[in-house]
């Protein structure tokens, strides 16, 4: 597990933040057009990390496959701010190839900007071989990975039925046990995806049961609403009847 408190680089007004929260915008519509793929390209070879760090960004707003290749290799660069930036490249082009190096670097990376944006770049590939590594960093990182581990598991949607029974359990547990109210309702809100996917069975019924529960009984008000969000959302008849029934009775 790690210790957040060996993390210097991250703090407790933004290590909740977005994963794309320390990007800013190269540009803005009403601006010059996004980069020049043909310029950036080079870039991410420089031999300063300056100006791979700059060109990484670039493919957060550039979708070419021609990036992936040089963006996998600059997740082992050794300035983090490269390595966050090919992260956040590689969560905006998606390719089955980088899948195992994200993992790779996820599991060794000691930063934990890096981390947090290798778990949303995870999320957004899509992949079946992300469902794990997603689990683990849900049970065992620092809150801010925590906090997007729980919201890239829901993509397992995406995937199929046995994707979607695999990442229920990691994000019940976050959602009943995490000491973060954020992390919980990053869980409950995925939870609620996922439940859209699956029929009426054991693992639907337990996942509705535990959205339930934390609606009823978590002590953060944000949690509640964000579990109520998520049992509306599905439409599941005894979550709506309880829903119903506590609001008349004046619970909230």
């Amino acid at each position: 597990m790690y210790d957040e408190d060996d993390l210097s680089l991250l703090d407790a007004e933004v290590e909740l933040e977005s994963p794309l929260d320390k990007i800013e915008p190269l540009t803005t519509e009403s601006e010059v057009p996004k980069p020049d793929p043909e310029e950036m390209l080079p870039l991410l070879e420089h031999p300063q990390p300056q100006q791979r760090m700059l060109a990484a960004r670039a493919f957060c707003d550039i979708e070419d496959a021609r990036a992936t290749p040089h963006l996998i290799r600059l997740l082992t660069d050794t300035c983090p701010l490269v390595r966050v930036s090919a992260a956040y490249g590689l969560g905006r082009n998606p390719s089955p190839d980088a899948v195992e190096p994200l993992i790779n670097q996820l599991e060794r990376d000691w930063n934990g900007y890096v981390r947090k944006g290798v778990v949303w770049a995870l999320g957004n590939c899509r992949d079946r071989r992300c469902l794990a590594p997603l689990a683990n960093a849900l049970r065992t990182d620092i809150s801010a990975v925590r906090l997007w581990a729980a919201s890239s598991l829901a993509q397992m949607a995406q995937i199929g039925y046995e994707a979607v029974v695999g990442a229920i359990p990691p994000l019940i547990e976050a959602l009943v046990q995490d000491p973060v109210a954020p992390v919980r309702s990053n869980s409950a809100w995925a939870i609620g995806q996922l439940c859209r996917e699956l029929p009426s069975n054991i693992v639907y019924a337990t996942a509705i049961d535990a959205l339930i529960q934390a609606f009823a009984e978590d002590k953060d008000l944000g949690v509640r609403e964000d579990s109520k969000a998520a049992l509306l959302g599905v439409g599941d008849p005894r979550g709506l009847q309880l829903i119903e029934t506590l609001e008349q009775e004046g619970w909230f």
